[in-house]
């Protein structure tokens, strides 16, 4: 048994080939300092039951109350998604038991969910096998609140219950069964929380639970309807999401091949094994007896409240990556690698703007130098001095600094590679370094011209071969004629003065 690797993703099989059906539900824990139905908090690495309201306990006669927050967060995630807003939405609840649910029921969003549908664009990776553009569609998003934690390793005969996530908002964001293969639903997942980061309605904290996949997987030969699916509950990164697709289909492939039937239910993913396991058969909506909460009228926007929410969308990220491009003739891979994290895309603009203004240039004379400075300089010194650009020890106003000395003359590419390991490890201005250590680019002619005269009479037999036609050798020239000025000759003058003096 085999899964391809090619743009089209099938499965070989005994009996052929197979494709494989994917839709993700993606719980994303709204930004918002106070939970859905109550004013408990809902920082993150709190003590365990430090953030539980009388509501979030279910205590007798405790009413829930709307987080208008929650609410606004979730309009703009639908607003970023160009998708549908329902002005009149419902709250039902989902019955069942279990023991990390004070109310025996679970406060969600099932017949009439705040956002309708929309959709999504993954663009084409030939590396990861996406042969084209795709939309994927996107069904819906409802507001929910989440549960809390059973802690099975506090005590050996005994678990504990945490309910600090208990009532904390969640949109649960449903997509259309529009993937077919891993790398589709991995970038899908990417994007969504790439999405999410932007507008600021989740911080896609994927290590620490604020979002995480449910993945839907079926298989059928090419053609055929769709087959039964299986879902994996709780998938908290976007490699265990494409590792869950891969191993998931394989298994059914597998099953069916055999002579056996899949079965609808909930499973689970051990990373350590690389396997799904099976967890519970699943339930269908009548299972949880839904229906309208009463202790919650509906919600009704007005369209001053969606249209405020839509005035405070940021420039999104595909719109931004075109604009580098576009206006400010950033590099395609470079603006790629600028606006993946909205962090970065933030530290670049500032840098941009800081540089232009040290510079008395416009920002689109400068944002190919700086943003080719970032990704080539910066991202690697700080990589090697073991920093992430959120806890870099330098500035973006220094870093323009720096950019400004070697715009001006001040200093070479080279000396500027120096100062900035420097400036990572002291925490020092560029100008402070240069004047300290003396790293001026020495831009006088005469000093220059000693240097050459000097590598050229010891270079005798490389001067002779350079004039016999050895033109490549002009760079060793350069190199020599720097290295004996200690990388501080500036490098347009020296190829000057090598020029006339060799003819």
């Amino acid at each position: 048994m085999s899964s391809t690797a090619t743009s089209t993703y099938r499965i070989q099989g005994a009996t052929g080939e197979w494709e494989v059906v994917i839709g993700l539900e993606v719980h994303a824990q709204v930004t918002s300092n106070a939970k859905l139905f109550s004013g408990a908090a809902t920082a993150f690495g709190a003590e365990p039951n430090a953030q539980v309201s009388l509501v979030d306990a279910a205590m007798p006669g405790m009413l829930p109350v709307p987080n208008r927050e929650c609410i606004r967060q979730a309009v703009r995630t639908g607003l970023a998604i160009e998708a549908q807003i329902n002005k009149w939405s419902r709250f039902d609840r989902k019955n069942y038991f279990y023991a990390d649910l004070p109310q025996g029921y679970q406060i969600s969003q099932l017949y009439h969910p705040l956002v309708g549908e929309g959709s999504l664009l993954i663009e084409a990776d030939e590396k990861a096998g996406i042969a084209e553009d795709k939309v994927i569609g996107i069904e819906r998003i409802h507001v929910e609140q989440d549960a809390g934690k059973l802690m099975h390793d506090q005590h050996p005969t005994m678990s504990f219950v945490d309910l600090n996530r208990s009532g904390v908002a969640l949109m649960e964001i449903v997509s259309r069964p529009d993937m077919r293969s891993p790398a589709e639903a991995g970038a899908y997942l990417a994007k969504l929380r790439q999405i999410v980061r932007y507008v600021g309605s989740c911080d896609g904290n994927m290590d620490q639970g604020s979002m995480r996949a449910d993945v839907n997987v079926s298989v059928r030969k090419p053609g055929d309807e769709f087959g039964t699916r299986t879902e994996t509950k709780n998938v908290n990164s976007v490699r265990f999401v494409m590792a869950v697709v891969e191993a998931e289909a394989l298994r059914q492939v597998d099953l069916i091949e055999d002579g056996g039937t899949v079965v609808q239910e909930t499973r689970l993913y051990d990373p350590d094994r690389n396997e799904t396991r099976s967890m519970r058969s699943k339930e269908d909506a009548h299972d949880y007896r839904y229906f309208p909460d009463p202790d919650l009228l509906p919600l009704v926007l007005d369209d001053a409240f969606v249209e405020e929410c839509r005035a405070s969308l940021p420039e999104l990220p595909d719109a931004k990556r075109n604009r580098y491009i576009a206006e400010l003739g950033v590099p395609e891979y470079n603006a790629h690698v600028l606006t993946a994290e909205v962090e970065t895309a933030r530290w670049f603009e500032a840098l941009l703007s800081e540089t232009a203004a040290a510079q008395g240039k416009s920002e689109g004379e400068v944002a190919k130098q700086a943003s080719n400075w970032l990704i080539s300089e910066f991202f690697g010194a700080l990589n090697k001095a073991g920093h992430e650009l959120a806890d870099s020890p330098v500035s973006h106003e220094q870093a323009a600094e720096l950019l400004a000395l070697v715009g001006k003359g001040t200093i070479s590419g080279s000396i500027a590679k120096q100062v900035l390991e420097t400036m990572i490890e002291t925490g020092d201005s560029a100008g402070t370094i240069v004047e300290r250590e003396g790293l001026k680019q020495e831009s006088d002619s005469g000093a220059i011209e000693a240097a050459v005269d000097k590598v050229l009479a010891d270079n005798a037999d490389k001067v002779a071969d350079y004039k016999g036609g050895k033109q490549q050798l002009f760079g060793f020239f350069v190199g020599q004629t720097m290295k004996a000025m200690q990388g501080k000759g500036n490098p347009q003058v020296v190829n000057e003065v090598l020029k006339a003096k060799l003819g």
